[in-house]
């Protein structure tokens, strides 16, 4: 491969879905290798975002591939990492992990991670090398919802000002659960862009839990599904309740748009991992959570969260 690893460019961004569609696609033994993930889009609403890097390789000038990276205050992740397939094998994807890392280290990060393929030892293996290790498996569950539940609050339905201090709520909120993590720069990106919505449960006032959930076609959920990017209930005492609620608020939302709910659990989560089994949600697929350096994080079990870094 000959050339460097920039940033993606605007006339590149439907080049590089495509890419990422026709690498997973293949990866999966799919027949129509392009036709992975339907009207979904992991790759478009994120390049318009401010807190999210788009790196991308070229050969000569040649998009191959390209690395997602999502900043979320003191955490951040990265994915999907594709390469075209007939450049598999060739030090593309390294190349463009050093450049993340890269990235990672001038940002001062606490944490990063990433979710891959549990069965695959050479996915696993080349993170391994940047410094990633492997911990919980991270499930990715579905449920669709047959009634409404009891409704949330919906962010868009608010104010200007009141929804500022919601989102600076949220953001409290995450704070609690792991010192710097923080969802606004995505919550607001959500709200311009118009990819979905923010459902949150309060009681007596105060901010209970949120979801940045994503649907509508061309979202990251299509228009088939309510992906819950990112899901959180304030923890202590009553959390498992509180997420309760979330997920009650959750289900209320999907099933007013007819749309089936995806969120991701970590497996170290294991009350949360508890509830959503118990409310009839079921694993479709699994990963392996990557983190570096090796700590917890906020995959911990007291840690009533949803989010799988994809």
């Amino acid at each position: 491969m000959n050339g460097r690893i920039g940033a993606l460019k605007r006339d590149e961004v439907a080049e590089a879905d495509r890419i990422v569609r026709v690498a997973f696609g293949t990866f999966l033994g799919m027949p129509n290798p392009a036709e992975f993930m339907g009207d979904r889009d992991f790759m478009t609403s994120r390049w318009r975002s401010k807190h999210v890097k788009v790196l991308a390789a070229r050969d000569g000038g040649r998009l191959i591939g390209s690395n997602v990276i999502t900043r979320w205050g003191s955490f951040a992740f990265f994915g999907p990492l594709t390469v075209l397939p007939e450049y598999w094998n060739q030090g593309v994807a390294k190349r463009l992990m050093e450049a993340t890392v890269k990235i990672f280290d001038d940002w001062g990060l606490r944490h990063s991670g990433l979710f891959t393929f549990a069965n695959s030892a050479k996915h696993v293996g080349l993170y391994q090398k940047f410094g990633y290790w492997p911990r919980y498996l991270t499930a990715i569950m579905t449920y669709t919802p047959v009634a409404a539940g009891v409704p949330g609050v919906l962010l868009s339905t608010l104010d200007r000002r009141r929804r500022e201090e919601a989102i600076t709520e949220c953001s409290r909120l995450t704070a609690r659960i792991y010192r710097g993590l923080d969802l606004a720069a995505e919550i607001r990106a959500l709200l311009g862009q118009g990819t979905g919505e923010v459902v949150m449960t309060y009681r007596r006032g105060r901010l209970d839990g949120f979801a940045v959930c994503m649907t509508g076609r061309g979202s990251e959920g299509g228009s088939k599904t309510c992906y819950i990017k990112f899901g959180a209930a304030s923890g202590g005492a009553g959390a498992d309740e509180r997420f309760d609620g979330l997920l009650s608020a959750c289900e209320s939302f999907a099933a007013a748009r007819g749309t089936a709910i995806e969120a991701g659990v970590n497996l170290a989560r294991e009350g949360a991992y508890g509830r959503m089994r118990d409310r009839g949600y079921r694993a479709t697929t699994q990963g392996v959570a990557m983190s570096r350096p090796n700590v917890d994080g906020f995959e911990r079990p007291d840690c009533f969260v949803m989010n799988d870094g994809r």
